[in-house]
């Protein structure tokens, strides 16, 4: 069973998965339709997609001090689509190489910050990285919901155990090489 930074480098990479099918999802629909206020916490897909990456960047903010951090929950960061996207791949790949360079001893360790109200919180880092990953989740959900309520057939479908099957076919197909080369041949 792998340990706990194994996991957390998987939800980090099934986030950037699951972002990339829903965003593709998005951006097949008329702007009209994205931006249609639905049932949902943050009013539309629009509002949906930009607190993700709000709170991604709050998150990523409090655990490495640096990038750019909205003071609001609700903050529309991007009002074009193919924007919102970009920075979505961009700190997709920062959370990927944040949880990348942690180490058991830094996941175990306290993580200080306060919430967007100004209340002082003291967990373990591995609980915020877990809650991280969860709320994603969480508002994808929202935003597949609200594909669904725009008329969209078909949504992607975003389980963890889709991008796992794929990951044991690319490697079934490529799998690595066992032997080690053969030394060089002395004359």
């Amino acid at each position: 069973m792998p340990d706990f930074a194994t996991h957390l480098g998987t939800q980090a990479a099934y986030n950037r998965w699951a972002n990339r099918r829903l965003y593709a999802a998005a951006a097949a629909l008329p702007d009209a339709d994205y931006r249609r206020p639905a049932v949902a916490f943050f009013g539309s897909l629009h509002g949906t997609l930009n607190h993700l990456l709000a709170t991604d960047r709050i998150w990523l903010r409090r655990m490495t001090g640096e990038g750019d951090a909205p003071t609001r929950l609700d903050a529309i960061l991007f009002e074009r689509l193919a924007e919102l996207r970009a920075a979505r791949e961009l700190e997709d790949e920062r959370l990927i190489g944040h949880v990348a360079g942690l180490s058991g001893a830094d996941l175990d360790a306290d993580f200080t910050y306060a919430t967007t109200g100004g209340t002082p919180q003291r967990r373990p880092r591995w609980e915020a990285l877990a809650h991280l990953f969860n709320h994603q989740t969480h508002h994808r959900g929202q935003a597949h919901a609200i594909l669904t309520r725009l008329g969209v057939a078909e949504p992607p479908p975003l389980d963890l155990l889709l991008l796992q099957r794929e990951a044991s076919r690319v490697a079934a197909a490529d799998p690595p090489t066992s032997a080690a080369p053969a030394p060089p041949v002395r004359a």
